[in-house]
């Protein structure tokens, strides 16, 4: 008899015992010591045996030497063992709980969920989820190369994969991480005191803060990468050229340096993007709008790719020209045409962006038109609730207009 079938029975007595709350609660903290079991040996130990394990095989013989397995795999041996002490605990607490002789005893069942969720189970898992899009990009640019195909072909053809693919297995762990708030629930729901109730739904609780604080710090890092890639794409025209009135000497040019505007979006949220259709000089041109936590930016894409993602249009080598200079969101206000106007005039979708320096006056207006008129009403609900947003933080705290961050726009 195996030990699970053992622990059945155990529990099937209880069931027959006069504590049908106690059998219930069992029946939860059994529910996440066996789910714990099959994230353990048939989803981290498969990642780390089959693929990990046979990759440094293969780098030990000069195989596939400049793949980087931690940007594919993170952190997956320390979730491992992370896993498997967990486990190790928590069967030592059942077997307490099942009041089966174990030598030494051990911790309570709230001493160890509170303390493996604070101190490992959350912060490892948050290491490996901050690396995980990051290693989905990797995989994909690995996965045209022969060598790296026959490798992952190899380890997925291997019978404890269970027809699982690398990418599949590579989820896993988020997926875990977002479970852990039902199970620990599921348990409180069948503790015998109102403490016992209150201190686990505190840890589920604990773990909902540690996916919340994991969603922004991946918003973070993913906005950190575009913004990056986006900043060496961007093409900042000298005054000459982007206004024909301004005629400088070619001689004097060099007394009028651009000043290096790399830096500008460097520390900058960014909120929305997209495709849209400018009205110039009686003609309709393609642009590139990004919106910033800041200031909005209206440029032309010197590649034109259509129906494409910013992140395709960045990989594949687009180079987006500013139009003109940034407008800062205090001193930008929209206007909507209605469906009358923009059918006599011809321009269906479309709103108008007037740019305004600080007496108030309109130094640019810009007519913008959406391929729809749902997508013309997100821009600017984008907009408006970007400009509501940065007013309020001026309000509380206004920006320093000497520093290198304060919009030359705004203080025309």
């Amino acid at each position: 008899m195996s030990f699970s079938v053992f622990l059945r029975d155990q529990s099937s007595q209880l069931k027959d015992s006069s504590d049908p709350q106690g059998f219930k609660r069992q029946e939860a903290i059994w529910e996440l010591f066996t789910s714990e079991c099959v994230y353990f040996l048939d989803q981290l130990m498969v990642l780390k045996e089959v693929f990990l394990a046979t990759l440094t095989n293969l780098q030990m013989r000069n195989w596939l030497a400049d793949v980087d397995s931690w940007r594919l795999f993170a952190n997956l041996n320390e979730l491992c063992l992370v896993s498997f002490g967990f486990l190790n605990n928590l069967l030592r607490v059942i077997k307490d709980t099942l009041e089966i002789p174990v030598q030494g005893g051990g911790p309570t069942l709230l001493d160890l969920l509170c303390r493996a969720f604070r101190e490992s189970i959350c912060h490892c898992l948050q290491k490996y989820c901050l690396n995980y899009s990051t290693a989905l990009v990797y995989l994909d640019s690995l996965k045209p190369r022969e060598d790296f195909g026959s490798y992952v072909k190899w380890c997925e053809r291997n019978e404890q994969c269970r027809r699982l693919q690398l990418r599949d297995l590579l989820v896993a762990p988020l997926q875990r991480l977002t479970r852990y708030p039902l199970l620990l629930r599921n348990i409180a729901k069948r503790c015998q005191t109102e403490e016992e109730t209150r201190k686990l739904q505190v840890i589920a609780e604990q773990v909902d803060t540690s996916i919340c604080d994991l969603e922004g710090k991946v918003k973070w890092l993913d906005n950190y990468q575009k913004v990056k890639k986006l900043r060496d794409a961007l093409v900042w025209l000298p005054v000459w050229e982007r206004d024909k009135r301004a005629f400088v000497p070619e001689n004097l040019k060099h007394l009028l340096k651009a000043v290096t505007l790399e830096n500008l979006i460097s520390h900058r949220s960014l909120l929305h993007e997209g495709k849209m259709v400018l009205t110039e000089n009686a003609k309709l041109i393609d642009v590139y709008l990004f919106l910033f936590d800041e200031f909005l930016l209206i440029t032309k894409i010197k590649r034109n790719k259509k129906n494409l993602e910013l992140d395709q249009l960045l990989k594949e080598g687009c180079t987006f020209t500013v139009l003109d200079q940034p407008m800062s969101l205090d001193r930008l206000q929209l206007r909507n045409i209605d469906q009358l106007n923009a059918s006599t005039s011809g321009l269906p979708h479309s709103f108008i962006i007037m740019h305004q320096n600080r007496y108030q006056q309109c130094i640019g207006a810009f007519i913008v038109q959406a391929p729809s008129e749902s997508v013309k009403r997100v821009w600017m609900s984008k907009i408006e609730g970007a400009v509501t947003a940065l007013l309020k933080l001026d309000s509380q705290q206004p920006r320093v207009k000497s520093s290198s961050l304060w919009l030359e726009s705004s203080q025309i």
